[in-house]
């Protein structure tokens, strides 16, 4: 365990402190919401897209970690659902203004973004170099990894928005970097692990590329 994941540990996240009795509760019924402070804001504000759209990445890498279980990647399965804590950490500081963050508020930190930099250092390892672009789709893994991934990457572009007008941790945005970038190595490891091919871009495949 290095310094820093040392550090983590003796300083641990507060535990939730909640009671969900009734899913609804009709106050979002004129399109605003609250955030963690109570204050409420309209439900098309740019903090909301920003972390409505981290759940909906969530999501995704869900339904990506029930197809990796059903396929034996057992690893695979393991990174994701850590990943998934994550995102709720981070979703947790996005839904908290500045000025209401507690000390020990879950939130993504140096810890989480050098994690995913050793998994997809490791896990790139074993893979051929790559000569074109992938296209998704080589199986339904790879379809789910690369949809996660580009939804990723418009989490990123909501914060950064965000970020424009309001503060954000430098660290959300870059893990959502990182993690976009290990969705596709991820992607690329899986088809290695279950012997899917890849499809590559070929510009000529195209409708005027053949004539």
């Amino acid at each position: 365990m290095d310094h820093c994941e040392g550090t983590v540990s003796e300083e641990r996240f507060s535990e939730p402190r909640l009671a969900i009795n009734r899913v609804y509760t009709r106050q979002g019924d004129k399109g605003e919401t609250a955030l963690a402070g109570g204050q409420r804001v309209g439900k098309d504000s740019p903090r909301i897209e920003a972390y409505g759209t981290v759940d909906e990445l969530n999501a995704f890498i869900g339904v990506a970690g029930v197809t990796a279980r059903d396929l034996g990647l057992g690893e695979l399965v393991a990174i994701l659902l850590r990943v998934q804590h994550e995102l709720f950490n981070l979703g947790s500081i996005l839904a908290t203004l500045p000025e209401d963050v507690h000390p020990r508020q879950p939130r993504v930190t140096e810890v989480e973004i050098e994690r995913l930099e050793r998994e997809m250092d490791r896990m790139n390892e074993p893979l051929e170099p790559l000569r074109s672009f992938v296209l998704p789709g080589g199986s339904r893994l790879d379809a789910e990894l690369h949809v996660a991934r580009t939804v990723c990457r418009r989490a990123e572009r909501a914060c950064v928005a965000l970020a424009r007008a309001e503060s954000v941790p430098e660290e959300a945005i870059r893990y959502l970097n990182r993690l976009s970038d290990a969705l596709f190595v991820w992607s690329r490891w899986a088809g290695h692990r279950t012997g899917s091919p890849e499809t590559l871009w070929q510009p000529n495949r195209s409708a005027s590329g053949e004539k």
